[in-house]
């Protein structure tokens, strides 16, 4: 039976798919920055066997003599050894935070939704570049883990389960997991060198939370995508009810300290982000739910709903 997704909220399998950016977008940039990309696989800095010529030194003890650069030594009194750029694999990690609190919007769309649509930007961006793409989900009921893996039924897979876990009927058992135990654990599996994006509301950001990201950022190049919704940022004087799925309340019944306890803790909390982001290295980008999910990769794009 084909099931009736809930636009804007709930993210079909077939959206995520259909995310696939253009072909000419493949793999992304040594420095792990999104908004930059290049054509096809990587190039180590180191030097070691490989395809691509880098350039020659005397020759060594052990060196393997097919790779003496003749042309070279015959012109001078040494012998010289070519060296090739070494390509080195460099799996790209995907944490994607769909819990409780991403399940909110109350403009276009929810968190999640948009954090969904980002995660499959990201993944086949990877997976074009000929890159092993994997995840680590955190959803209401536990971490759903994806092994890297440049396969197409991978991707697809994972995009599955990004996919269930923004249904409004998602199963809920026990205590959902926090953003600290989704680091330390992604940072137990990534390989040294790794790339990883992490798109999040960062709505439990604590000292636990930066411990485990200052560990991470020592073997992964990181990106937090930080997804927002307007009403987060700042709320109205006026407006109707606001709703966690349990209980409500009323935007007009807040007095005005109230909403600005309620701007101070968001802003507190983006420029703790970005503090910790500019201190590890990490690069930042701040989403809000009325933005295109493509703007992630092409920043020309963003676009606001009014």
């Amino acid at each position: 039976m084909t099931r009736d997704y809930a636009q804007g909220i709930e993210a079909a399998p077939s959206d995520l798919i259909r995310a696939r950016p253009d072909r000419s977008v493949t793999g992304f940039a040594p420095g792990g920055r999104v908004s930059t990309h290049l054509w096809g696989a990587n190039r180590s800095v180191f030097r070691g066997r490989g395809m691509e010529y880098a350039e020659s030194r005397a020759y060594q003890p052990g060196d393997e003599p097919r790779s003496i650069d003749w042309r070279l030594t015959a012109r001078s009194d040494t012998t010289y050894t070519k060296l090739y750029h070494e390509e080195r694999e460099r799996p790209v990690y995907l944490l994607i935070d769909l819990r409780s609190p991403m399940h909110f919007g109350t403009r276009r769309r929810f968190k999640s939704n948009l954090a969904a649509e980002i995660a499959a930007l990201l993944a086949w961006t990877g997976h074009d570049g000929g890159d092993r793409v994997g995840a680590t989900i955190l959803t209401r009921s536990g971490l759903v883990e994806v092994a890297p893996s440049r396969s197409r039924a991978s991707v697809l897979g994972m995009l599955k389960r990004v996919s269930d876990a923004t249904l409004l009927d998602a199963e809920q058992d026990g205590a959902e997991p926090s953003m600290a135990t989704a680091l330390k654990r992604l940072t137990k599996v990534c390989r040294p060198g790794s790339l990883v994006f992490v798109v999040s509301d960062f709505s439990d950001l604590d000292a636990a939370t930066e411990r485990e990201f200052r560990r991470l950022t020592r073997r992964a190049n990181v990106t937090c995508i930080s997804i927002h919704d307007r009403m987060e940022e700042a709320l109205p004087a006026t407006g109707g009810r606001l709703s966690d799925g349990s209980g409500a309340i009323g935007v007009t019944s807040l007095t005005r300290a109230a909403r600005e306890r309620h701007s101070a803790g968001f802003a507190e909390r983006n420029a703790r982000l970005n503090a910790l982001a500019g201190h590890l290295g990490m690069a930042f980008h701040s989403l809000s739910t009325e933005d295109e999910a493509q703007s992630i990769l092409f920043p020309h794009r963003r676009r606001a709903v009014a």
